[in-house]
């Protein structure tokens, strides 16, 4: 059968991939909700969808565990703060202990707004990265709406978090930078503090992240996985250094 082209008559563009849809295909296809990016930015869903658990998680940590019990085991964690704290009159741990309860909690309800500064910083990077370093001609609204998609496994944290805080597992020595045993960090606890902290960024939910940014990066830069992978690891090794390197001066 021949095809019958109709003067002036076009076939309708394509509408392109509904919000959900994107968010679906992060996890089965990518590819399609990073180029679809090429043809809009928009980002409300996946960051809806973070901001939920990540409140829903702050709400199951104040009612199952307490803030205050957080911030305790945050100072333990911390040889020198311990230290500082052992040195303080009963009174004056007492209103230190109120101080870094409050913070505690005002920053893990507030973590949703922090989530969007890192973002735009996690965009601004990559997009001069890419630009500067490979030649691309990427946008930052592109980068930031591919970190937003490409962070969407973190919300399985959060929700692993939930449950097992409303099941009262590990509650006694929760801590709330490496919550869930999802990496190999959460299990070295004998460990010293910078080591577990290097060794939670080989999450699999933070690696599937990785992937994802790389994945996400080549499409929009038009470059290859390989080239992207040099912006997007490198910066994340840099981050891994930085990250347990401070962590090790603060003991």
């Amino acid at each position: 059968m021949e095809d019958v082209l109709v003067a002036g008559v076009h076939p309708p563009e394509s509408q392109g991939l509904s919000q959900i849809e994107r968010v679906v295909d992060t996890f089965v296809a990518p590819s399609e909700t990073f180029t679809d990016i090429l043809r809009s930015t928009s980002w409300w869903l996946p960051f809806l969808l973070i901001l939920i658990v990540s409140a829903a998680s702050a709400f199951a940590i104040d009612k199952k565990i307490g803030f205050d019990r957080v911030a305790e085991q945050a100072v333990q964690q911390n040889s020198r703060a311990a230290d500082q704290m052992a040195q303080l009159t009963p009174d004056q741990r007492v209103t230190q202990m109120n101080i870094a309860t409050v913070f505690t909690k005002y920053f893990t309800y507030g973590a949703g707004v922090l989530f969007l500064i890192m973002a735009a910083v996690v965009a601004l990077v990559n997009w001069m990265s890419l630009n500067l370093g490979l030649g691309a001609k990427t946008t930052f609204a592109q980068n930031f709406a591919v970190f937003l998609y490409a962070y969407l496994p973190h919300f399985f944290i959060g929700v692993l978090n939930i449950i097992m805080v409303y099941a009262g597992v590990n509650t006694e020595n929760f801590d709330i930078n490496n919550p869930v045993g999802t990496n190999l960090g959460y299990y070295l606890t004998d460990s010293a503090q910078w080591v577990k902290t290097a060794l939670s960024f080989f999450d699999i939910f933070g690696l599937w992240t990785l992937a994802l940014l790389v994945i996400g990066a080549a499409i929009i830069s038009r470059k290859s996985k390989g080239q992207a992978a040099i912006i997007v690891v490198g910066w994340w090794l840099v981050a891994l250094l930085v990250t347990a390197g401070v962590t090790a001066a603060r003991g």
